[in-house]
């Protein structure tokens, strides 16, 4: 996949940058075309007149180059490339990416090319673990950027642990991998997913709900639809980007998403119950605000309807998968949901844990089926939505054929 593919390899200062002749050796051993980007302090650990030499082009450095076509060379290899590998990726290089900081031509190039991008971090251990990071490795992948390692082991510093970039042919292989077209394992099923949180109307300014930001629902969304599904998004309201490829229908209390629901289920081929609904929902709601006057306000609750339930027990049902948010004895409560509901699947996370659950980049999950369960290690929800939408994929494909 890499033949006659025009690559820009765009290096950020850290001493990693010394792999650069050997990584543009690798990518045009397989048959692609190179350029090379330095930022000032990249230039300082790699000779820009070996990775000329080697890659065939002027190494670009400056951000206004008055060699370059109208001195904008960064627009012009912004357009060139058919992709683009930051490598070393630097934490600083890293941040400035994340938060649209353009201050050299290397960050510059990153955020005006059209082209996909791969990052390869490398760093001290500490520095990679750091929260910031971390944070910002998450908000790049939820756009879209892939990330190539870190290798684990002895860092220059004398450290060991996460924060090696990967080889030079392993670089060169991820990005072939990458470049690759995906598998299309759920090309031409329906989807119907619901996320984030309802809302129950008291009186015209306030209302009931919960926590949830729909991060998770959104990325099994996006996942949902790189493996081919047409997906429809039920949305509670969130603050939050439609995922590409897919169709979104926003709501607001409980009962407007179960009429959505019940809509969509009977024509889709997978319904996945992410969003956290309200179980309860305000009996008589004012039609004008409610003046505070009383130490107390009582309000009467009744039910809502169960919506992952009300699909499952349909005449001709989908594959259904729930979620179950608990506080305790996870495991026993979710599969007694799942039985009690007739799921073909459910997904269970500890919501007390302040690291994984609402309103948080990160989850864990323990996935549970008729006859097995298996367990997704804390990680950023788009990863891990990607991990258990493969785990959806392979239970709903053994059930149907």
């Amino acid at each position: 996949m890499l033949a006659q593919k025009k690559i820009l390899l765009a290096a950020s200062g850290g001493i990693a940058a010394y792999k650069l002749p050997e990584i543009v050796r690798a990518l045009r051993k397989r048959g692609a075309q190179v350029r090379v980007v330095l930022t000032e302090h990249a230039a300082h650990f790699v000779s820009p007149m070996a990775l000329q030499a080697l890659s065939g082009y002027p190494v670009a450095q400056a951000l206004m180059d008055p060699a370059a076509e109208l001195s904008m060379s960064h627009i012009e290899l912004a357009k060139w490339a058919d992709v683009v590998l930051l490598a070393p990726a630097t934490a600083n290089c890293m941040a400035k990416m994340a938060h649209g900081i353009a201050d050299d031509l290397v960050t510059t190039l990153l955020l005006a090319t059209p082209a996909p991008i791969a990052i390869a971090p490398a760093m001290n251990q500490q520095m990679y673990r750091a929260h910031a990071t971390q944070a910002n490795l998450a908000l790049l992948r939820s756009r879209g950027v892939v990330q190539f390692g870190p290798a684990d082991g002895e860092q220059a510093c004398g450290d060991v642990g996460p924060g090696r970039m990967l080889q030079p042919d392993e670089l060169a292989d991820a990005l072939n991998a990458m470049l690759t077209p995906p598998a299309k394992p759920l090309a031409g099923c329906q989807m119907t997913i619901t996320a984030g949180p309802t809302r129950e109307a008291i009186d015209p300014v306030r209302y009931i709900s919960n926590y949830s930001s729909g991060k998770m629902g959104y990325a099994l969304a996006q996942a949902a639809a790189k493996l081919g599904a047409q997906v429809s998004l039920i949305s509670g309201p969130v603050h939050l980007a439609t995922p590409a490829g897919c169709q979104r229908i926003d709501v607001s209390s409980t009962q407007q998403m179960y009429d959505a629901a019940l809509r969509l289920a009977p024509k889709s081929d997978i319904f996945i119950a992410c969003a956290a609904v309200a179980d309860y929902r305000v009996a008589a709601v004012a039609e004008q605000k409610i003046k505070k006057s009383d130490e107390q306000m009582r309000l009467t609750l009744v039910r809502n309807p169960d919506i992952v339930a009300a699909v499952a027990n349909l005449a001709d049902k989908p594959f259904v998968v729930g979620f179950a948010a608990e506080t305790q004895d996870v495991a026993c409560y979710a599969k007694d949901k799942m039985q009690r509901k007739h799921l073909d699947m459910i997904a269970a996370n500890d919501v007390s844990q302040p690291d994984s659950g609402f309103n948080v980049d990160d989850n864990a999950l323990h996935v549970f089926w008729a006859d097995g369960e298996q367990l997704l290690p804390r990680a950023d929800k788009y990863q891990l939505a990607e991990q258990l939408m493969q785990l959806i994929t392979t239970r709903y494909q053994h059930e149907t054929n």
